[in-house]
């Protein structure tokens, strides 16, 4: 099971997760130029007492994003491991230029229980 809504992402632990981004700068569907590179980020939501970084000093899921497709692919080796609960994303555009745009800030993963 996977629902997507504003911000947030629930899906199984263990499942396969493709979801298709969609980028708009002014109005437009934003294409990735040559060199641009987009990676998507998972840690504990957990943040430290001065809210300065999160107490993870390590993502625990970091997969980049192909550009020529736009979508995000979660294999069930991804979250297997996870605990259940609620982690904290961000989605990230390193542009050819090198200058960088957190375009998708704090969202959010919700794994819940599988059976096996």
């Amino acid at each position: 099971m996977i629902k997507v809504k504003g911000k947030a992402i629930t899906m199984t632990r263990g499942d396969t997760l493709s979801l298709r981004l969609h980028l708009t700068l002014d109005g437009e569907e934003y294409a990735p130029a040559a060199g641009d590179v987009i990676r998507f980020a998972v840690k504990h939501a957990g943040m430290n007492d001065e809210r300065s970084e999160y107490t993870d000093t390590e993502p625990l899921i970091l997969k980049e994003i192909p550009t020529d497709t736009m979508t995000l692919r979660l294999d069930p080796a991804d979250t297997k491991a996870l605990g259940f609960g609620t982690y904290v994303f961000d989605i990230q555009m390193t542009y050819a230029d090198g200058a960088v745009d957190t375009f998708l800030p704090e969202g959010l993963l919700k794994l819940t229980p599988e059976v096996d």
